[in-house]
């Protein structure tokens, strides 16, 4: 559009580039049509106005009348650059109320996660043409051609939430296999991570995960849930339930608190599972740690290597309780 207007200045920059380069160049004067049209935020022009003026230049607003006293274009000035933020911020409510009904109606926002593709949804209302041009047509998730994308996504959460693997682990497994887990290029500790914790796999549609304005280019932070944005209902076909997933997020936070600790004690937990016992912890030394195995202590290396805990399950399995000894707290054993 700003080609389509034959403004015979070309564009050079942006406001960083002013700043940086007015004196260099021997910049005197800053004409903009208007205070919003230098910067929508109100701190915004008032930082590249005062760093121009300690430069000697003057920023000049065309809407602003001339002559007068200081004070009276001083207040016309900041009336404007408050009109130019509250309409800022009236456009973004406006545009995230837009971009939450789009969820609500399962409309994908972003590049489509690996399993799925992104396809016109016919039923979606035609939207007229804007100022902007043809509107984009609304687009659902769908199945990915390939049905090994589905399957090596559904295996992908499995070894997270059943066999604890990190994500190193994980891109062993599915480097290994490259017929099963295909992938353009390589697999990767960002797209491993980013389709664990993908909610979109649910068939829920999702928005408002990232916060992309952080301040920092390239550079975007995880909202809380609280702020997410969830269809009322599923909205293409899921590759795991909603169930499945949260389980998922748990073993990933288990992991980043302690990787090995933790997959220790959740293979402990599922050995015993099946002879009807709980496994909590006690308290922990360092090399060992102490957990209460229904109603025995045992003190286990940290983490449990594969052979104690088989060990250990043998021997609630086949020995009774453990007399009390005047070293421990009745019931412990200890192994390893």
């Amino acid at each position: 559009m700003y080609d389509a207007l034959d403004v015979p200045v070309p564009r050079d920059g942006g406001l960083q580039d002013l700043v940086e380069r007015a004196e260099e160049m021997g910049v005197t004067h800053v004409l903009a049509e208007r205070s919003d049209r230098l910067a929508r935020a109100m701190l915004t022009s008032l930082v590249v106005e005062h760093e121009l003026e300690q430069l000697g230049v003057e920023v000049v607003y065309a809407n602003e009348p001339s002559g007068g006293t200081e004070s009276g274009r001083l207040r016309t000035r900041r009336y404007g650059q408050v009109e130019a933020e509250i309409y800022r911020t009236t456009m973004l409510e406006m545009s995230m109320g837009g971009q939450v009904q789009h969820a609500v109606n399962g409309w994908n926002h972003g590049y489509p996660p690996y399993p799925y593709i992104a396809v016109i949804d016919e039923t979606a209302p035609h939207q007229q043409s804007g100022r902007f041009g043809e509107a984009r047509p609304k687009k659902k998730l769908a199945p990915h051609p390939d049905p090994r994308r589905f399957d090596a996504a559904r295996e992908l959460h499995r070894l997270r939430r059943e066999e604890y693997l990190t994500t190193a682990d994980v891109i062993k497994v599915f480097a290994a296999d490259p017929d099963r887990y295909p992938i353009e290029g390589r697999w990767t500790d960002n797209l491993v991570e980013g389709l664990i914790a993908n909610p979109k796999l649910t068939g829920y549609q999702v928005y408002n995960r990232k916060a992309t304005r952080t301040g920092r280019p390239g550079m975007s932070r995880m909202n809380p849930l609280s702020e997410w944005v969830w269809s009322p209902r599923i909205t293409h076909e899921p590759v795991i339930s909603l169930d499945e997933w949260k389980a998922a997020q748990e073993v990933t936070a288990g992991l980043k608190a302690g990787a090995a600790e933790f997959r220790s004690l959740q293979k402990l937990r599922d050995a015993v599972r099946e002879l009807g016992l709980t496994v909590t912890v006690v308290r922990g030394g360092g090399t060992h740690m102490l957990y209460q195995i229904g109603d025995r202590q045992v003190v286990l290396p940290a983490p449990v290597p594969d052979p104690v805990l088989n060990q250990v399950v043998a021997d609630l399995r086949t020995k009774p309780r453990a007399r009390p000894s005047s070293a421990m707290p009745a019931g412990t054993t200890t192994c390893g």
